[in-house]
């Protein structure tokens, strides 16, 4: 399967991952820096969270490795957990801000 495709179908997984303490999903948030896919299907995920005392910060990534997957093609998923860049509301999208009357 298409690199491409498996990375398009992994962002739309992420859409259904939310943050326990804002109702908008991780990807629109900004938490998922980068998705990588190689041409075997190991999908690695660089994310970070909205604090580091962010009470998920255990389940939150086994949650997205379990996501990711449960995607057609992936053969192996990994989530790297970073804090450089820190998160900041800025790397919202503008639905999640909008989602969150921030618009």
């Amino acid at each position: 399967m298409n690199n491409l495709v498996i990375e398009a179908e992994v962002i739309e997984v992420l859409r259904n991952v939310f943050d326990p303490e804002i109702p908008v999903n991780i990807y629109e948030l900004g938490l998922i820096y980068e998705i990588k896919v190689d041409p075997s299907g190991s999908v690695v995920v660089q994310m970070t969270l909205t604090s580091p005392n962010c009470p998920v910060a255990q389940s939150l990534p086994e949650e997205v490795a379990a996501k990711v997957k449960s995607v057609p093609g992936v053969t192996d998923a990994k989530v790297d957990i970073v804090w450089e860049p820190p998160w900041d509301p800025a790397k919202m999208s503008d639905a999640a801000k909008l989602q969150l009357g921030m618009l």
